[in-house]
């Protein structure tokens, strides 16, 4: 395993040696704030979208997993003590630093998933949210109290979640403010696995090691369907579908794979 750290609450690390498996191409973006709970602060949201970045530039990698260091929290949204602080004019100004972090993470190009335990509230919970699949342990407690503080959501929830679980339910959980914890989450859809108290980051990085297994050609490509299709009439959706399979019936990977296949032995996939 490899670490790279980008700025001072960012952790980047590569799991495994690469290969025909799929550990080698699983990056690990772990928050690491622990001080402050993975608050994001102006600091913290540039180095998300560094990291971000560099790793959808990176044809290595094949997964992302969103984690956290800290124990007892994923991450507690914004952070309101630097916000305090802030003139209107400060607030202006890092509203672009603050949603180059979630967009970062919404526009990997590859699969994301967040592992999440304890706290993961308003921007917290907006970082997961931007993940394909969101794995959850015991300890969750998710939700969006943005209005409580007299804002709204504004780092994708207001759009994420009621893709996730309908306008109505997402009304609900944004207007009230309110926590929900793991159990009830699972239940509405607010978290996609539920896993063993402790066994978040395991489970996500098992998770990601399988996905990362397959083609990394048609795992970009079947991402870019889910989410350009997403929201289209039936017609249009299935036209985003056949330019992403064009993408990939021509590659080196789709040969690969099927030479594979008939010969009865792993994949060797050329990323192409």
């Amino acid at each position: 395993m490899t670490e790279e750290r980008f700025g001072e609450f960012v952790l980047v690390r590569r799991h495994g040696a690469g290969g025909a498996g799929g550990a080698g191409h699983v990056a690990e973006l772990a928050l690491d704030r622990p001080k402050a709970m993975n608050a994001v602060s102006t600091d913290m949201a540039r180095s998300i979208a560094a990291a971000c970045t560099a790793l959808g530039a990176d044809r290595d990698v094949r997964v992302v997993v969103l984690t956290s260091t800290h124990e007892r929290a994923f991450c507690v949204g914004a952070d309101l003590k630097e916000r305090n602080s802030f003139s209107d004019a400060d607030l202006v100004r890092q509203r672009p630093v603050a949603r180059g972090a979630y967009t970062g993470v919404l526009e990997l190009p590859v699969p994301t998933i967040a592992a999440v335990h304890g706290f993961a509230l308003g921007g917290g919970f907006e970082l997961a949210l931007s993940c394909d699949v969101i794995v959850a342990d015991g300890t969750a407690v998710v939700g969006l109290p943005e209005v409580s503080v007299g804002v709204i959501p504004g780092g994708g929830g207001t759009q994420l979640l009621p893709r996730r679980v309908g306008a109505a339910r997402a009304a609900e959980l944004i207007f009230t403010a309110r926590r929900v914890e793991a159990a009830e989450a699972r239940e509405l859809g607010l978290v996609d696995v539920l896993v063993e108290d402790g066994r978040d980051r395991e489970e996500a990085l098992a998770m990601g090691s399988r996905m990362a297994a397959n083609s990394p050609v048609g795992l970009r490509a079947a991402k870019r369907a889910l989410r350009l299709g997403h929201g289209l009439d039936l017609r249009a959706g299935l036209e985003v579908e056949d330019a992403a399979w064009r993408a990939t019936a021509f590659s080196g990977d789709r040969a690969e794979g099927v030479a594979a296949f008939n010969e009865k032995r792993k994949a060797e996939w050329p990323g192409e």
